[in-house]
């Protein structure tokens, strides 16, 4: 009897995904445009946002060649304050609510904070400013942008709502990353954040579960050199990249159970950074 409420409990206070509002950001490619599939799939209604027009619209016609379609697209900058209002303005008139949040956009502008010549033993070079401000204008500020005003909708909505900011697990620091590291790190941090300052003021229908993957197999990682890529999987226990859809079904788990909330998980197939140890 006991355990028989238990799972009417469940029942009731579970968010279920199908007709459930799924806001993404960085849509266009990678790790978001695998999300909106699979989400789609689930029968959720899909917001789908990217700056790149083209990209959101290769998403969009390949959900149709799958027969999804309750969704909508929307082109602007994250990082830009009146475009994410805008974005969640467009989302509340096309559906009316938002239930999860996955802010996926984000930046590499990989550089080593100072280069030193090899005959000279002098700095040649110096990460720009402009490489340093467009990776955490785009990563951080562009997630703290599409944060805050989708958690305004949802704090003034009260619908039951998920929002799941996308670390790294470069957020432990990766040499040549600065840059994507340090934005990564701030956005760890984002869970335990919120959730805090929504239980003290009594804001207990929104939750936040980081995410934090590890080398993920998107066009991106796999048009690096592969020599490159080779030692990366060394390094993972699994010896195999991660596949976008199984950060999706992570994702799904966490909409689905929410006992999970105010941290950050990992999905890295196991990283253990081996080959950097000396033998």
């Amino acid at each position: 009897m006991q355990y028989n409420r238990m799972i009417s409990i469940l029942k009731v206070t579970c968010m279920n995904l199908k007709k459930s509002v799924v806001l993404i950001t960085g849509a266009g490619s990678g790790i978001g445009e695998s999300l909106a599939e699979h989400f789609g799939q689930k029968g959720s209604r899909l917001f789908l946002a990217d700056r790149d027009s083209e990209a959101v619209q290769r998403t969009a016609e390949g959900l149709k060649s799958k027969e999804i379609t309750d969704f909508e697209t929307f082109c602007g900058d994250v990082a830009d304050e009146r475009d994410s209002q805008e974005m969640v303005d467009s989302a509340l008139r096309k559906f009316e609510k938002i239930n999860v949040v996955i802010p996926c956009a984000g930046l590499i502008r990989d550089g080593l904070t100072i280069s030193i010549d090899k005959e000279t033993r002098k700095v040649k070079k110096k990460l720009s400013l402009k490489d340093w401000s467009s990776v955490v204008n785009v990563n951080l500020t562009g997630s703290f942008l599409t944060i805050r005003d989708c958690a305004e909708a949802m704090a003034n909505g009260g619908w039951p709502s998920l929002i799941v900011p996308i670390a790294s697990v470069n957020k432990a620091g990766q040499i040549g990353q600065i840059n994507y590291s340090s934005s990564k790190v701030a956005i760890s941090l984002f869970p335990k954040i919120l959730v805090g300052e929504f239980l003290l003021k009594k804001i207990n229908n929104i939750r936040v579960v980081g995410i934090a993957p590890g080398y993920t197999k998107t066009p991106m990682l796999e048009k690096m050199n592969q020599s490159i890529l080779e030692k990366l999987i060394k390094d993972v226990h699994l010896q195999r990249l991660i596949e976008p859809k199984e950060i999706a079904i992570l994702i799904e788990h966490i909409v689905e159970n929410e006992a999970i909330n105010g941290t950050t998980i990992e999905i890295t197939g196991g990283l253990c950074h081996q080959s950097s140890v000396v033998k």
